[in-house]
């Protein structure tokens, strides 16, 4: 298994962790508990975490190789989508040191 961790910076990363557990939770299984703020996504092939914390929602993916990309993308993509006026953006950093992908509002023409 590798893992890979964003930290994404905003004012409210209660809310939008648990948006986004409610949202995959039709997929996949998931789990947000409002009083310690953390919860978990489980794939078919990977787990995810989410930690609220003071000005920033802390992330992490356990995957095998062939999947972390997905993972990363996945909730990476929901949770920009969520936060488009706040303009959240998630970058991946691989256990080994790599660069994982990254998520952004895309630039509008």
């Amino acid at each position: 298994m590798s893992r890979s961790t964003a930290r994404v910076v905003t004012d409210r990363p209660q809310r939008y962790a648990k948006q986004l557990a409610s949202h995959l939770s039709r997929r996949s299984q998931t789990s947000w508990d409002e009083e310690s703020g953390e919860g978990t996504i489980t794939f078919s092939d990977g787990k995810g975490t989410m930690t609220a914390t003071e000005g920033a929602l802390l992330l992490t993916v356990d995957a095998d190789d062939e999947h972390l990309e997905l993972f990363e993308g996945v909730i990476g993509r929901h949770l920009v989508r969520f936060g488009t006026k706040d303009e959240l953006v998630v970058k991946w950093e691989r256990d080994n040191g790599q660069a994982g992908t990254e998520q952004r509002k895309a630039e509008e023409d």
